[in-house]
């Protein structure tokens, strides 16, 4: 860190110094150093050769229909057939219309693949900035989301873990995302949140960002705050944001929430990645 004066702040020290040298200064000049800059604990700017691998000592890859959950109609498959880095230095997580025979889904044959990567095990953290500048799938039944859950999940199961909705868009929303609290009694359709309205989020990148301090969590779109929620927000419920979470990055096809595609739903849809990044 530069040990070099601002401009503004010599401004003020010098007049200072003249009234503390005459006497007219009773109180002591601030010895107070700045705040230090907030260091990155985490980033993937994803680069590599096309059609590579994710880095696999920051991300894993979670397989299967994601037991059913929100009768999503996906299938999630390892490998780079629906995540790889495209040679730009992005991750592109790529939805595709198949149906391979060794791919049961809980409603049958699976129709339809894509990726859900985390950072389980590898990654955690409690409060600061995290971060991802993405440009988003179209299509109706598409369902991309930046999020988190509490790294105790496998021990105080979902909801009581919490979970941080980073952003979340469907597909028949393309000018939405959302940004939304679960926890112990504001789960499911009653978690707390908010939604930013812009443009068409699949015409190009926007960085999606989420400010997480204890008692605060504060959501912005290319640096724009949409909304801020605190325990006030909870109705007397639990605030369980203040332990460790984990990162997840996915695209989910169909849904309770998004609906499944429809006859003008094109394949393969993609989830474009620029950068993942955290600080503290």
């Amino acid at each position: 860190m530069s040990t070099k004066m601002s401009k503004a702040a010599r401004r003020l020290l010098v007049p200072l110094a003249v009234l503390a040298a005459a006497g007219v200064l009773a109180v002591p000049l601030s010895s107070a150093a700045p705040a230090a800059p907030a260091a990155v604990t985490f980033e993937d700017n994803f680069d590599g050769p096309a059609g590579s691998a994710v880095d696999g000592g920051k991300w894993q890859l979670e397989t299967g229909d994601n037991n059913g959950n929100n009768h999503e109609l996906q299938y999630y498959t390892s490998g780079t057939n629906n995540a790889a880095l495209d040679g730009n230095g992005n991750l592109v997580i790529t939805a595709k219309k198949e149906n391979p025979a060794d791919y049961n889904c809980w409603y049958g044959r699976c129709e339809y693949t894509s990726a859900r990567l985390n950072t389980a095990g590898k990654f955690t953290q409690t409060y600061g900035r995290f971060e991802a500048r993405m440009k988003l799938p179209r299509g109706q039944g598409m369902w991309p989301a930046f999020w988190a859950l509490g790294e105790d999940i496998g021990t105080n199961p979902w909801p009581n873990c919490g979970e941080i909705d980073f952003m979340e868009n469907v597909g028949f929303e393309p000018n939405s995302v959302h940004g939304t609290l679960h926890g112990p009694g504001y789960s499911g359709a009653g978690g707390i949140g908010g939604v930013y309205t812009g443009p068409n989020f699949s015409d190009d990148f926007h960085t999606f960002t989420v400010d997480w301090a204890p008692d605060k969590i504060t959501w912005s779109v290319d640096g724009n705050a949409y909304q801020t929620r605190t325990p006030a927000d909870l109705n007397g419920n639990r605030w369980v944001f203040d332990h460790p979470f984990f990162m997840i990055l996915n695209l989910a096809v169909g849904g309770d929430w998004p609906g499944a595609p429809d006859g003008n739903t094109q394949f393969p849809q993609q989830l474009v990645v620029d950068y993942v990044r955290v600080t503290n």
